[in-house]
């Protein structure tokens, strides 16, 4: 399989496609597909083009964040006790579309970056490229996955796309999505939690009082710093009894801040080879 990206007209100088690989695979496992390979590519090959961009960077997860178990075992739990409730049938179509998987990222990896690291998540090192985006000289960057974690990243230059929803978010059109603004994002989700990470927010805080408390008091660290809080509402007692929280869950989820923790020095300069000393983006 070979895919000549010099078609690719009018593409922006240094501008970047950075997939998150597992997420969009999923895409075609909601399907009950397990012949998505070259759909699979053509897609990619497809977005960049949409978004004129001359080169593209697969980012992929081999396991959980080693980085936030060591912080939390109860990071991601909840998932693993879902898959262990798999009817053999349901295992084996996991099986299926995991050899599937595999084969696409081996095709991508015929033309393009495939970062992966054992106990790392494609979150970081996403994260890692935006965070050193000059270093690498990307110009404009845009992010291919339905996780809305992935809107910590965003900023000027950089936005998302999700497949699941068809929508875009950017810095332009943030406040369509959010209550908060981007740089108060990550304090809203230290406060609400990410259920589906298995990361507890504070009881009783959910989006409106979050971005009432960010208003009031300023970010996660702020409020932190300012408790006991005096108030009669249960939901500020709650807040008072498990300030610990925000702290532990600034180290879950500021991808930004603890990307190279959660990467490790030895991958984080394999990256900075592959894309600085490979001429990464003279190749595109």
């Amino acid at each position: 399989m070979a895919f000549n990206f010099s078609k690719v007209l009018e593409k922006n100088e240094g501008s970047v496609l950075i997939v998150d690989s597992l997420n969009l695979a999923f895409r075609w496992k909601h399907q009950g597909r397990t012949d998505f390979c070259d759909e699979y590519v053509k897609t990619v090959v497809s977005l960049a083009h949409s978004y004129r961009c001359e080169n593209i960077i697969i980012t992929s997860d081999l396991g959980t964040s080693t980085y936030r178990k060591s912080i939390s075992d109860d990071y991601k739990q909840s998932r693993k006790e879902k898959y262990a409730q798999q009817t053999d049938a349901e295992k084996k179509a996991f099986e299926d579309f995991f050899v599937e998987y595999e084969r696409t990222l081996v095709e991508l990896s015929k033309v393009y970056p495939v970062f992966r690291f054992k106990g790392v998540e494609a979150d970081d090192i996403a994260a890692y490229l935006v965070k050193y985006r000059d270093k690498f000289n990307f110009g404009e960057i845009w992010l291919i996955s339905s996780d809305r974690d992935w809107d910590l990243l965003i900023q000027e230059g950089v936005s998302r796309f999700s497949y699941v929803t068809r929508k875009e978010v950017t810095i332009e059109n943030w406040s369509s999505h959010y209550e908060v603004t981007p740089e108060e994002y990550i304090s809203f989700k230290c406060l609400t939690g990410d259920k589906g990470d298995n990361v507890a927010g504070i009881t009783g805080v959910g989006p409106k009082r979050a971005a009432t408390l960010i208003t009031a008091y300023g970010s996660a660290m702020d409020i932190y710093d300012q408790l006991p809080i005096d108030s009669p509402y249960k939901f500020i007692q709650e807040l008072n009894a498990n300030g610990e929280r925000l702290l532990t869950n600034y180290q879950l989820m500021d991808l930004i801040t603890y990307c190279e923790d959660a990467i490790g020095a030895d991958n984080t300069a394999q990256i900075d080879r592959r894309l600085i000393d490979g001429n990464f983006l003279q190749q595109g």
